[in-house]
């Protein structure tokens, strides 16, 4: 089970039936925040609607943050929840437990005291710390409150995909994706080369790869670049691995292009003008005719992939919800409806059957419904190597629990052994490339050799069978 055996033991052992100590962390304990230890923080009383005799307000530095003392006398999954006031907008928080791993937790706008689900933490028997740290700051801290997690209940996935004419090698693909969802997860690297880093490093191979059809976007070609990412894919399929695809799309037209935004940035909101709401709202215009080319020129590449028998897990649009790309910049209508004609303009026009939809937001009002997307995912990148549980329950809710879950994009490699412990059954990992998987901040090199030696992990040796999948 690697380091964390000697730790999570005891869990298991709390678990069984008839222990005793179970019994006895089963209320939910709160917290408040101005008994808390305060760093670059200060207590205020002038919102009303806190509990106790104040709240924690002053974070603005990087540093500022809140520890809370927590006592288990077993060890424990705890649900997790924060008492807060968004009056300064909609806002991001870190959790850290215990000095390590990190949880990133979105808080909304609000005008009054709520209470968000900050995901859960497994405490161990002794003293526990839990940090509020400052992220993006400005927002006010009551309380947290921990109440014991109930057992995950069994998925309830859908079993097929929702294109009637996807392919033999699609359909199979997500035939074996569900048959391991819950009970193994695949490791994954973002680009070919950072996957044979891994190998050159600890001996085995990721068994997915993502690739990025960035350098295939026209804006970009009529300035030179040259893609090779399909090629790439190509060659890791030949060898029995499972392939995901984004496009960092860059706009097609309206660059900037200016010393502080160059055209090749042309996929983030402040490089361009161009405005996809005002766009689909005039189908008979220039620009949604270039939007029309630019979806076109990537399904030459999705075919070159379908006709040498490559099933993608298809990952447009991704991150949408954070507004920094121009996908996302005008709000989540205007993001659905893009998605909706990407995927009839790839799927009935083009008659790409190869292809599973990765939906990749978590915020429901950005959904674009089940009917268009067949997989749930999240980037996450928080420090730590924690199990990003707090993301994967929003998206079990999200898509109900029929909808398998990825962790499309991650900083830090999760640990196999915390995301057994959380019951946090991500589907696959793919940990971005340079200075993040060859960062030591994110993941050591102790990390990954335990992560991709792990039982719970499936590497490219050990999925070659995926294919007979019936």
């Amino acid at each position: 089970m690697g380091h964390l055996s000697k730790f999570l033991l005891p869990l298991v052992l709390a678990l069984a039936p008839g222990s005793n100590a179970r019994a006895c962390q089963q209320s939910a304990r709160t917290f408040e925040a101005e008994n808390a230890i305060l760093t670059g923080t200060k207590v205020e009383s002038t919102l009303s609607g806190y509990t106790g005799s104040g709240y924690v307000a002053g974070f603005d530095e990087g540093s500022d943050k809140i520890t809370f003392n927590i006592p288990s006398s077993i060890t424990k999954l705890y649900d997790l929840s924060i008492r807060y006031a968004g009056i300064y907008g909609e806002k991001r928080t870190t959790i850290v437990l215990n000095g390590g791993d990190n949880t990133e937790v979105f808080l909304a706008a609000t005008e009054t005291f709520t209470t968000v689900s900050a995901g859960q933490v497994l405490l161990k028997e002794g003293n526990n710390t839990v940090d509020i740290v400052n992220n993006w700051g400005w927002y006010l801290i009551d309380s947290i409150t921990i109440k014991p997690s109930e057992p995950r209940a069994p998925h309830n996935i859908n079993p097929s995909l929702n294109n009637p004419n996807a392919g033999v090698e699609a359909t199979t693909l997500y035939k074996y994706l569900v048959s391991i969802y819950g009970k193994k997860i695949l490791s994954g690297q973002q680009d070919l080369s950072w996957a044979n880093w891994i190998n050159t490093q600890i001996g085995k191979t990721p068994a997915l790869v993502a690739v990025d059809l960035m350098d295939y976007s026209p804006s970009r070609v009529e300035r030179g670049t040259v893609g090779t990412s399909v090629e790439d894919a190509i060659t890791h399929h030949n060898n029995g691995g499972i392939i995901s695809v984004l496009w960092h799309w860059n706009a097609p037209t309206g660059l900037y292009d200016t010393e502080e935004r160059r055209w090749w940035s042309g996929f983030y909101t402040d490089a361009t003008d161009f405005d996809i709401a005002a766009t689909l709202a005039n189908p008979s215009g220039a620009n949604y005719t270039l939007i029309i080319r630019d979806i076109d020129a990537i399904a030459m590449q999705l075919k070159r992939l379908q006709s040498a028998g490559v099933p993608v897990l298809w990952r447009p649009l991704h991150e949408a919800e954070g507004g920094w790309f121009w996908w996302g910049a005008k709000g989540p209508e205007a993001a659905k409806q893009l998605w909706n004609l990407l995927y009839d303009r790839l799927t009935e026009y083009h008659g790409l059957n190869n292809l599973i939809w990765v939906w990749n937001s978590i915020e429901p009002e950005w959904y674009p419904g089940d009917s268009t997307v067949d997989i749930l995912s999240a980037d996450v990148y928080a420090q730590g190597n924690g199990p990003i549980s707090v993301q994967y329950n929003q998206l079990v809710e999200l898509g109900n629990d029929k909808k398998l879950i990825a962790a499309a994009e991650v900083g830090a490699a999760p640990l196999p052994d915390l995301l057994q412990a959380y019951e946090a059954h991500w589907l696959w990992f793919a940990v971005w490339g340079d200075t993040f998987v060859n960062n030591a901040q994110w993941n050591s090199l102790e990390v990954l050799r335990e992560v991709y030696n792990h039982d719970y992990v499936l590497t490219l040796d050990e999925i070659q069978g995926w294919r007979n999948t019936v």
